[in-house]
């Protein structure tokens, strides 16, 4: 009986080392496949879990400002993590872009990109998919770009929207649109292996999709979410981040690791 009850004071003396073992984090949708990458390795080389959950990047902000336990946050815009730091949300020093996202026009039936914005223009198609611009950054740049080509009004009535970047592709994937603006790193998934032809959108057509990573006051004296966004700054990480499609930012020396 001794041993047991002295077992069970030892594990609750080791609990908070064990809890801080792990790590949540809340995962713009468009950067799911290069996060379960990172996750991976970086499981592979710290004795530490990651445990990610995903969705549109203002609905992950709108479950952090009501209080979900995550312990750190990959946004998919700079506005958002901008604005928890604004709020006392975020540990100081933390927040830096870790990719720069891309936007492409994704049609299955077509064999080349100028055929894909033809199909835009002609308006000859049944839906087309793009992500809610409230709420996910890739769908305001989607909208920034319809609107330089004159065509923001023109498909309002033809014009499905996903929560997330995540499920606009499937909209195209399932066939249930004809053509949709999507993330051009899930046109370079190994998972998509998608078919057709992609317009890539110049990227002076839209606001810079900038995607920065906080460390959340929840968080804060969390190793593992430290270790892991130390890990997002470093080489093999950006290599990473750049084989999935995405521009990235070289880290400053400075900021080579999170305050303490």
């Amino acid at each position: 009986m001794r041993s047991t009850i002295l077992s069970f004071l030892l594990f609750c003396v080791a609990w908070p080392a064990l809890a801080a073992e792990e790590a949540r984090v809340a995962v713009a949708s468009n950067f799911t496949g290069t996060m379960q990458q990172l996750v991976q390795r970086f499981e592979q080389q710290n004795p530490y879990h990651v445990v990610a959950s995903y969705g549109s990047t203002g609905k992950l902000f709108a479950q952090i400002t009501n209080g979900a336990p995550f312990d750190a946050f990959l946004s998919a815009d700079v506005e958002s993590p901008s604005r928890l730091e604004a709020m006392g949300l975020i540990t100081s020093g933390s927040r830096f872009t870790y990719a720069r996202g891309e936007l492409v026009l994704w049609s299955p039936s077509v064999r080349s990109a100028d055929e894909v914005l033809a199909l835009l223009k002609s308006g000859a198609f049944r839906y087309l998919a793009m992500a809610n611009p409230k709420t996910a950054p890739y769908g305001a740049a989607a909208e920034e770009v319809l609107t330089k080509l004159g065509l923001d009004r023109r498909y309002a009535q033809q014009t499905v929207q996903g929560d997330n970047i995540a499920q606009t592709f499937q909209f195209v994937h399932s066939g249930n649109a004809q053509l949709g603006f999507v993330a051009r790193s899930q046109m370079l998934s190994a998972e998509a292996t998608p078919s057709g032809a992609v317009w890539e959108i110049p990227l002076e057509m839209y606001a810079p999709i900038e995607q920065q990573a906080v460390l959340l006051k929840r968080g804060a004296e969390n190793t593992a979410a430290r270790a892991f966004l130390d890990f997002l700054r470093s080489k093999q990480a950006r290599e990473i981040i750049a084989a999935s499609g995405y521009g990235i930012a070289m880290p400053s020396l400075a900021a080579s690791t999170l305050e303490k």
